[in-house]
């Protein structure tokens, strides 16, 4: 490689292409083997007598576990249309059919799964990519993975399918690789594979507790390494119905579950994907057990966002849905530091932020929480309200800021007149020591000039007695012979 060259890799200025490059929305992971493979026509299952069905059936999936590839949309049309074919007939077959899943299917039906579905995701061809704004990668095989996972879900809710049978092919390695797919860009694809999903976990007991250890370690992953993984939010809608299920007393690898892999999934920046799965995991945790209230608030107040509003705007939401849900015991617990931070939320100089902290005051249940524990409460709001009313800029903001002032008045006169006259109070103090300390800033300011007129007057003195003293040595010296 010649210098040049190397020079003009590395050089920021140098003259590149402006225009952007136009996206694929399809992509595909399945490449042809070298060695292709012609599919033949088989007849039809119905065609066949009852007792050559298996054989034609074993058949026609080793024949679909031939790949295509899809990025050639002309490339082997018969092929492709042969399995599709195949497929809906196999999907058809099994959801009708009484009697057909025989132990010798099993392999050849998991076997004909895995070599359709299991793949390396290929890398995104947009490294900045933003699920909220640019469009997703689809899988251009689609047509036939499809149906794949339709005929996988036929399978495993089929009223034939034994779990017995069906635990000696779908092991640890194999969900382990359907695990991975949910990194896959393609929505359609994830919410397949959720359900799927869903019902190997309600069909084999013995996976249960290996499905969740490796679903933490990919939230572990996604929260402290990557913060990518595509299939966040199908993931908590799982456990959402997991945790849903879980038995009472709360084990305590769930209670750690929920402090230390779900509470940190807040602080990824890209919370919004999934932030509604997320809160509604906690909350079905909170119901479960209400010890765990002081444990989530404390956490969601370690991850408070600072800079960003739209989080802000998700915790305060996340925030209601925990107040909805707690015990007026626990409440107690935990109204100083989440009030302490209400309170910073309606200063807010964002008015999303300031708008969904005081409609926090429109919920009849905290209304009645905040009434019984007002004496505490008021004391911690009282002054970032009165201070916003007179401030803001914001004037629908004020509107709602006079309505809860209001409703404080209402709730308990007296101490509101208190804190009003002790507010007022304070103000005057605080102008008052303003006022004081302009007033020492003024006179360290007039010490500074006097002392820099003083300096300058005896520099010039001095100035002049040496050039006085000067002046008479050069005198002496011309008079001496």
């Amino acid at each position: 490689m010649s210098s040049g060259t190397f020079v003009d890799r590395i050089d920021p200025f140098a003259k590149r292409s402006l225009k952007k490059k136009s996206k694929k929305s399809q992509g595909s992971s399945r490449y042809r083997n070298s060695q292709d493979v012609e599919l033949q026509q088989l007849p039809q299952l119905k065609d066949v007598t009852p007792a050559e069905q298996e054989d034609l059936f074993t058949k026609k999936l080793q024949q679909c576990c031939v790949a295509f590839d899809f990025m050639d949309p002309v490339a082997d049309l018969k092929g492709k249309e042969i399995k599709r074919s195949t497929l809906n007939e196999l999907v058809e077959y099994i959801t009708a059919g009484r009697g057909v899943l025989t132990e010798p299917v099993y392999p050849e039906i998991i076997k004909m799964i895995s070599a359709n579905l299991f793949r390396t995701l290929p890398p995104s061809e947009n490294p900045d990519f933003d699920p909220e704004e640019d469009e997703p990668m689809l899988e251009v095989s689609w047509s036939h993975l499809q149906l794949v996972y339709e005929f996988f879900l036929r399978f495993l809710e089929s009223s034939d399918f034994q779990p017995t049978l069906g635990k000696k092919v779908i092991d640890q390695k194999f969900v382990l690789q359907l695990l991975d797919l949910f990194d896959s860009e393609d929505p359609r694809e994830r919410d397949f594979l959720k359900t799927v999903l869903h019902r190997i976990y309600g069909k084999f007991l013995g996976l249960r507790a290996f499905i969740r250890k490796q679903i933490n370690n990919i939230f572990l992953r996604f929260v402290y390494e990557t913060e990518h993984f595509n299939g966040v939010a199908e993931l908590l809608e799982i456990l959402g119905s997991i945790i849903n299920g879980f038995a009472l007393p709360l084990k305590v690898e769930h209670k750690q579950f929920l402090v230390k892999v779900l509470l940190p999934l807040h602080k990824v920046k890209c919370l919004s994907l999934y932030h509604a799965q997320l809160a509604y995991c906690v909350v079905q945790f909170l119901e479960k057990d209400a010890s765990l209230t002081e444990p989530v608030v404390r956490g969601l107040l370690k991850f408070w966002p600072k800079t960003c509003s739209q989080k802000e705007v998700m915790f305060l939401g996340e925030i209601e849905e925990i107040l909805d849900v707690i015990e007026p015991g626990q409440f107690v617990k935990i109204q100083e530091p989440l009030f302490r931070q209400i309170a910073r939320c309606v200063s807010s100089p964002h008015f999303q932020v300031a708008e969904r902290a005081l409609y926090l005051y429109n919920n009849e249940y905290i209304m009645s929480l905040i009434e019984e524990n007002n004496h505490v409460i008021m004391i911690i709001m009282f002054p970032a309200l009165y201070k916003i009313s007179k401030e803001h800029w914001n004037q629908t903001i004020v509107a709602l800021v006079y309505n809860v002032l209001k409703t404080f008045m209402e709730m308990n006169s007296k101490l509101f007149d208190e804190l009003t006259a002790s507010y007022k109070s304070e103000r005057q103090k605080e102008k008052k020591r303003e006022k004081e300390r302009e007033e020492l800033w003024k006179k360290l300011n007039e010490l500074e000039i006097n002392r820099r007129g003083g300096a300058l007057t005896s520099n010039t003195t001095v100035t002049a007695t040496t050039t006085s003293s000067t002046t008479t040595t050069t005198s002496v010296t011309r008079s001496r012979p």
